[in-house]
């Protein structure tokens, strides 16, 4: 009897969902897909606005890395998820915190990058609402995706692009700062 315990212990522990990553009451897978890459969770916190959480998010590389302004340099496959926890954020607001990301993440230099903040923007068309889960994966050659809740909304090309989406999280000034050092592993 205690051989299968320990049996069934040992199995359990190297489950996927033994090793996924817990962000609250939100589990975060510890890989995904970018294409035909498997992504690593680099590190996971959450989203606040104020005191407020927002959201569970999770960084994906290929492989571990703390250096923020080489994760947004590199020109290979990444992403980030968000799970939402709050009860809705209205897609208002989500679009006035990319565009302030964009801009702090850009040095205030987004008219290169207009067109394409434009059709991201468009894509969060509704609110999110707790538990909606957000992808945001770069692949390179073929761009930054958006899924939200699984559905693709489109593709947006351009490395310059990917660059500024994930400086809203990973730049010098961004959205929430202890979100950044829990995405960086630290």
């Amino acid at each position: 009897m205690k051989r299968i315990l320990v049996i069934v212990l040992v199995v359990f522990m190297m489950s996927p969902a033994a090793v996924a990553k817990q962000v609250g009451k939100v589990e975060l897978p510890d890989s995904m897909m970018a294409g035909t890459d498997e992504l690593l969770l680099n590190g996971a916190g959450f989203r606040k606005k104020v005191f407020i959480k927002v959201y569970a998010a999770g960084l994906y590389l290929k492989e571990k890395q703390t250096d923020p302004q080489k994760i947004m340099d590199t020109d290979t496959p990444m992403a980030i998820r968000m799970h939402f926890v709050h009860s809705e954020v209205s897609s208002k607001k989500l679009v006035n915190a990319w565009n302030e990301g964009f801009v702090n993440g850009t040095g205030g230099n987004i008219a290169p990058i207009k067109t394409e903040i434009d059709t991201f923007n468009a894509y969060f068309s509704q609110n999110a609402k707790k538990n909606d889960i957000y992808d945001i994966i770069y692949v390179p050659e073929q761009g930054v995706s958006v899924y939200i809740k699984g559905e693709l909304k489109g593709t947006i090309k351009g490395l310059d692009f990917k660059k500024a989406v994930f400086s809203i999280w990973l730049g010098e000034k961004p959205a929430d700062s202890k979100l950044k050092r829990k995405m960086l592993g630290k």
